[in-house]
């Protein structure tokens, strides 16, 4: 999972939660991973994301659209 150096956590001007506005981890690199190991990445990705919220961001990024993004590039 690659990591961009540009990702922008941006606070509202109401005191809200920090909107995380992407750009996102590509998982593409790994499609070609074993089943079983792209499984696990999901897993990871979901477990990341909450955690994330959990800690008060809010992202930009549907979690439909996340899980939308992520099975396609992990091919699952």
């Amino acid at each position: 999972m690659t990591f961009p150096n540009n990702i922008t956590a941006v606070r509202p001007e109401t005191s809200g939660p920090f909107v995380i506005a992407g750009p996102w981890p590509s998982y593409s690199a790994y499609k070609d991973l074993p089943e079983q190991a792209r499984w696990m990445l999901y897993r990871d990705a979901k477990l990341h994301r909450i955690a994330l919220e959990d800690a008060g961001f809010q992202l930009s990024e549907s979690y439909d659209q996340f899980i939308k993004r992520v099975t396609e590039e992990l091919d699952i």
